[in-house]
């Protein structure tokens, strides 16, 4: 395959061997790879893969220069055989050319829209970056391409993830699976592993090292001070707006000051890389949407946003979009539901539950009048509310919560009972997680309880609590649980429709309780397929009780193949707290929501429909469903007072905005004319409380402050929109990057013709046409072994192709950077080059001889193989040597002696041409060997064509990094020393010659039509 060449005499200090050259050693042919010293060759095999590199001493081992050698005439193919060649070589390549170093090691295809934040990135020389696209738009993906991008290119040497402990199994998974990236996990669970695996005086983290880490956990001072010493230099922060407070009292603003004090430590290095990821940046406070921005640039902190310098500045480091938006700029709607279909439902209570809702009531409407001063006032206020909230939920609710002490109990002054009673009864709207807010909260009378207030009660007042707690009971069931019927009716239509919905409930009692009937009632009386044992339909609840393994763990068992190779359900339903309702992907086995308990802040239910709506989700249309009931006045309240009025501003201006601060008051005075006075919930058609009530003015004043606050936001996001980088460039980079490593629908191609022609393809699957079923067992040796150990031994086994990273249950989805796809380009490509190999194990052939209708004068394409080495400037102001390869196809009419070159476009087109007529062997192999024969004379073309392609490499990695301008005008820091050079002459893979079909009468001798 190659033959020795002599090597040039090597300089002091430099190896001999140029990065991306060909040698010869161990009985092999290598590519010499950029991490070479003089004393240490680092190889990887020609053809082979990053798991094949290995180390070579020139010292103790024969190291020689080698050259490509070019086909034999004897090896000929059909027609088919020059695209699947390309493409086995295109899908193996690692180091491909193209302005972005790690496209061609991910295993996700980028859309259009979430290369944005890429190039702003690259166009910053210390990346600083805020994404705050929508929910559900791939901010994962966008800054999981930075992350691999600076990893590729060597301007980061290792990278940490800080999220909330629930979300940091999912981020190392997504790091993995979609970037290749190996991050260790760091949290409370883990750290006493790590510290004992650690020499000793050693820190846990290393700068060059990859981690997953806890937010809470990191910010602790015993681990602080540590952890920013040793951080690597790129640092992702998920949820980033958890991390910041502003000067107002409450909502968890300790635990926000220690999250923002240890981001500012961070950011204070120049040199680090920082990105912060959130769908809401601004909560309608200023201050710590400004404190945010001060993390990527302290100018930002207290420039005005209103003139045209601040916002230059704000544009180098903001991208928010709207999914509307990238649908308007790229007309990409790929992998995003077309439309989500939201209704309410709504239920009556059964006679006995309304009545027990009344005396719940008058009981609240007593103790909250009854009590000695405003301190105790207000702790029976939040008591009493809690338990008409848990009435609200579930009989399971209200029976727990009456045996729950109160927090609030424990309150020394009507702010802090106000504080703790707002955290456990309500969801207030700076409330940045749910995690373990799914606790009932306990009430301030606890029957057998020995606390001094309890005591103080009469022994009437007593039984009364307790004849409570009896008749919630019995209401349990869906005999006289109308709430709890309505959801059994409604989850059977969802799933008779083919969905597979999420029931959202506000306590962990609840979702139990809803989990256990729910199931119940699914699987009354019947089973699954005949004979399987099985459950018609799996149920299953994850609540805060489970630690962040265990939801994992849990929600795994319900959709994912079993051990045993036993499918999942095909029909399934969750029943969840909101400890799953933000950051958690559920969208590759759900599709719709189930509000069973309405949230008292409209946020909280965004965040649950955006576990289903969202980037990846296969169906077309999603469902939402909102239970309430229709005799519940406090339904009614936070149904009109917040969650419609939501809806309608999302509606019309394509955003959700966070519901004003002041709404927390507003329902208080509204729940407190309720409850304290006994008004009536009386409503006009647009959901607003009569204006003569003091809390219908405060709803109105709300409703209003909120439209304003929709109409500013609006507004800004219009002003502050990503305006730096255009479409039009995003779609330059899209193209260079298809020309380089080829578009899913290649991989399809390619990886179906070429298990066809190996005999390990059976199909199509059904209603997947571009899927198939896979035989192994009929495999060539080698290539059956890597399916083995990389599918198991089940077979044969359904493969199917999409555009999301996950395949439906069941099936395997193949990308182009899968271990699947891989194993079959390699094959594919070894075997071509070695024809020593069975015929029908070598499906791709170097050579072919094709009579064609598509030419009318002979036509000659070759497949070329290009390695470049890269110079890319680090910060450091070093310089990091890169290797890249590209595959073209370069074609010629004529003869050599006198080449008419075609353009790229034709030349690629040739690969469609189809054989009209058969060619005698012989006769092919004469043509062949003449063009071999010529190869030499074409060499100087193909030698300049490579420099061309330098050329343009260069200026691509010189446009994607071209420096913004900053707020004077200026440059910003330049690229200084980016430098492309071809390396060694180009290898001459395939070649394959068209020949016009002749016709009967008035031909040539050489059979081209006259």
């Amino acid at each position: 395959m190659t033959s020795p060449t002599t090597a040039a005499p090597a300089r002091d200090g430099e190896t001999r061997f140029a990065v991306g050259s060909l040698v010869r050693a161990r009985g092999r042919e290598w590519v010499v790879l950029p991490e070479s010293k003089p004393e240490l060759l680092v190889l990887r095999p020609l053809g082979g893969t990053d798991d094949d590199i290995a180390g070579v001493l020139p010292a103790l081992e024969t190291v020689e220069h080698a050259s490509f050698a070019p086909p034999s005439p004897a090896d000929l193919g059909d027609q088919a055989a020059a695209g699947l060649l390309r493409s086995a070589l295109r899908i193996g390549f690692r180091s491909s050319a193209g302005p972005f170093r790690c496209l061609a090691g991910i295993s996700v295809e980028p859309r259009p829209y979430q290369l944005v934040p890429l190039l702003m990135a690259l166009r910053q020389e210390t990346v600083r970056l805020l994404i705050a696209d929508d929910v559900g738009i791939g901010k994962t993906v966008e800054s999981g391409l930075i992350a691999a991008e600076l990893l590729a290119q060597g301007d980061a040497r290792g990278l940490v993830v800080l999220c909330s402990p629930a979300l940091a199994e999912q981020w190392r998974a997504e790091l993995r699976g979609k970037f290749g990236i190996d991050a260790e996990l760091v949290l409370a669970s883990t750290i006493g592993r790590l510290e004992r695996s650690r020499l000793y005086g050693q820190s846990v983290f290393r700068p060059d090292r990859n981690y997953v880490v806890s937010t809470d956990f990191i910010k602790s001072p015993r681990h602080r001070d540590d952890f920013i010493k040793n951080c690597p230099d790129l640092v992702i922060v998920d949820e980033a707006h958890t991390c910041v407070a502003d000067s107002s009292p409450g909502g968890g603003r300790q635990q926000r000051q220690q999250r923002y004090a240890l981001l500012r430590a961070l950011a204070d290095d120049p040199a680090r890389h920082l990105v912060l990821v959130t769908a809401t940046p601004h909560s309608g406070k200023e201050e710590p949407f400004r404190n945010l921005l001060g993390l990527l640039d302290k100018k930002l902190e207290s420039i005005s946003l209103d003139h045209e310098a601040g916002r230059a500045l704000l544009a180098r480091h903001f991208v928010q979009r709207r999914r509307a938006d990238i649908r308007d700029d790229f007309r990409d709607d790929a992998n995003f539901p077309s439309d989500r279909l939201s209704r309410e439902v709504s239920y009556t209570l059964h006679p006995e539950y309304r009545n027990l809702l009344g005396e719940v009531l008058g009981y609240a409407r007593e103790t909250v009048r009854g009590a000695d001063g405003a301190l105790q006032q207000r702790i029976r206020w939040w008591s009493a509310l809690a338990l008409l909230r848990a009435l609200g939920s579930s009989p399971a609710a209200v029976r727990k919560t009456l045996r729950t002490r109160a927090g609030v109990q424990d309150a020394d002054s009507v702010t802090e009972a106000d504080a703790i009673g707002s955290r456990t009864v309500t969801d207030p709207a700076d409330d940045e997680s749910a995690e373990s807010a799914d606790a009932v909260p306990g009430t301030l009378l606890v029957p057998g309880d020995t606390d001094p207030d309890a005591q103080s009660l009469d022994e009437e007042d007593r039984a009364r609590l307790l004849a409570m707690a009896e008749a919630a009971e019995a209401l349990a069931g869906p005999a006289k649980d109308r709430k709890l019927k309505q959801l059994i009716a409604t989850v059977r239509e969802l799933l008779e429709e083919g969905y597979n919905p999420i029931v959202f409930c506000r306590f962990i009692s609840t979702a139990e309780y809803v989990k256990d009937h729910l199931d119940a009632a699914l699987n009354k009386g019947g089973k699954g397929k005949k004979g399987s044992g099985k459950k018609a339909y799996a149920v299953e609840a994850v609540t805060g009780e489970l630690s962040p393994d265990q939801r994992v763990a849990r929600i795994a068992a319900l959709t994912e193949e079993g051990e045993d190779g036993e499918a999942p359900p095909e029909r399934r339903v969750l029943v969840a707290t909101d400890c799953l309702s933000e950051g958690v992907n559920l969208q590759e086995s759900f599709d719709a929501v189930i509000h069973y308990d309405l949230a008292w802040n409209p946020t909280r239910h965004e965040q649950r429909e955006g576990r289903v709506d969202r980037f990846g989700q296969r169906r077309d249309v999603v469902k939402a469903v909102t239970l309430y009931g229709a005799d519940n006045a406090i339904d009614g309240i936070v149904l009109d007072v917040l969650l419609r009025k939501h809806a309608r501003i999302r509606k019309a201006t394509g955003i959700s905005v966070p519901v004003p601060d002041s709404s927390e008051n507003v329902m208080q005075a509204v729940l407190e004319g309720l409850i304290l006075r006994g008004e009536r919930a009386e409503f006009e058609q647009e959901g607003l409380f009569a204006v003569e009530s003091v809390a219908g003015k405060q709803a109105a004043d709300l409703h209003e402050a909120w439209q304003s606050a929709a109409e500013r936001e609006k507004a800004s996001r219009s002003r502050y929109a990503q305006h730096a980088v255009k479409k039009d460039e995003v779609a330059r980079e899209v193209a260079e990057v298809r020309a380089s490593l080829g578009t899913g629908e290649e991989v399809r191609r390619f990886t179906r013709h070429a298990l066809t022609a190996l005999r390990g393809v059976a199909g199509p699957l059904r209603g997947e046409p571009d899927g198939f079923t896979l035989h192994t067992e009929a495999l060539p040796a080698a290539l059956r072994d890597a399916f083995d150990t990389l599918l198991g031994p089940r077979h044969p086994r359904p493969v199917a192709f999409h555009d999301a990273p996950t395949a439906p249950r069941g099936e395997v989805a193949l990308t182009r950077t899968d271990p699947v796809v891989a194993a079959v380009a390699r094959f594919v490509l070894d075997a071509a080059l070695d024809d020593r190999m069975p015929q029908w194990q070598r499906p791709a052939r170097r050579c072919g001889v094709v009579r064609t209708t598509a030419v009318t004068k002979r036509t000659t394409l070759l497949l070329v193989r290009y390695r470049f080495q890269l110079t890319l400037p680090g910060r450091d102001g070093k310089n990091h040597q890169q290797l890249a390869e590209d595959a073209r196809l370069l074609a010629f009419r004529g003869g050599a002696a006198n080449p008419e070159w075609l353009p790229e476009e034709e030349a690629f087109a040739l690969l469609d041409a189809r054989a009209t007529q058969n060619t005698e062997r012989q006769f092919a192999q004469d043509h062949i060997t003449k063009i071999l024969s010529s190869l030499d004379s074409l060499m100087p073309t193909l030698e300049q064509h490579g420099e061309e392609l330098a050329a343009r490499l260069l200026e691509s990695h010189r446009r994607v990094r071209g420096a913004f301008r900053d707020v004077r005008g200026a440059s910003g820091p330049a690229r200084r020393g980016l430098r492309v050079a071809v390396q060694g002459r180009p290898d001459v893979l395939g070649v394959y010659h068209y020949l016009p079909v002749p016709v009967l009468t008035g031909t040539t001798t050489n059979g081209e039509a006259r």
